[in-house]
């Protein structure tokens, strides 16, 4: 992508593209339905080339919004959500902060202690976080191996405590975001205990390849971020600033 012209050779205005992933991004819609809704409005947009603005623009917008994150704080709440990929599960790896703050995420093939620990190596690395006080854990085994590598190669701090206590992490038990955790509960034939997927209304489907899906991913959890007011002089409920905030990242002037 050329970082200074991002819609360069492509045959509509930025605002539109964005407008299809920010959607894509943030509510229950399909490609198919963002293509009828585009259509409604007098725009011809097959659903594929929306699936490909969506794998092009989703990573970078969580690439460029990284440096205007606002700062979380010391306690972590550390969890992995199950997501099948060609039929296969595969471990979104993510972490909040104690009010709710999205510190960092991670997709992963494996579920052990190399991820574990790969994954908190990511945490601890981005501009954003701090040294953790505590990380609150469920009872996978993988975590405390992982943490105590760590601290001896000293990447984390020996004062921070690990707590193995399930209902600590019902925080991001119920930050995870919908659209997953409404796929899971399906394929287990179960309700969600979460409150964002109870406003979902659409099934969706499983992603096809692991590239796809960690795109895809990576602008769930971003748009996610924005959307809770992650973003420094931005309002959780400033639809219209977010949307802005987003076309500023692209040069677009609002």
């Amino acid at each position: 992508m050329n970082s200074k012209q991002p819609f360069k050779w492509k045959h509509f205005q930025g605002e539109i593209i964005l407008l299809c992933v920010r959607w894509y991004l943030r509510y229950g819609l399909s490609y198919r339905n963002l293509a009828e809704i585009m259509l409604e409005r007098g725009l011809s947009v097959d659903h594929t080339t929306i699936y490909r603005w969506v794998m092009i623009y989703a990573p970078e917008i969580e690439k460029r919004s990284r440096k205007y994150l606002k700062p979380t704080n010391d306690s972590w709440r550390v969890d992995e959500t199950y997501l099948k990929v060609k039929g296969k599960w595969k471990y979104l790896y993510r972490a909040v902060d104690s009010s709710g703050q999205t510190i960092e995420f991670m997709f992963s093939a494996k579920r052990d202690k190399q991820a574990a620990k790969r994954f908190l190596k990511k945490v601890l690395k981005a501009r954003h976080n701090q040294q953790p006080r505590v990380i609150n854990v469920d009872k996978n085994p993988a975590y405390p191996a992982a943490v105590e590598e760590l601290q001896t190669e000293k990447i984390l701090s020996n004062e921070c405590q690990l707590r193995q206590k399930k209902y600590l992490n019902n925080i991001i038990e119920q930050d995870c975001f919908g659209r997953l955790n409404l796929i899971q509960a399906l394929a287990k034939q179960c309700i969600p205990h979460h409150r964002f997927p109870k406003r979902l209304a659409k099934h969706k489907s499983y992603f096809q390849y692991f590239p796809t899906a960690w795109r895809t991913l990576r602008g769930y959890e971003m748009i996610n971020a924005i959307r809770k007011g992650q973003i420094k002089n931005l309002a959780k409920g400033d639809i219209l600033g977010q949307r802005d905030f987003v076309h500023s990242l692209f040069g677009i002037a609002v």
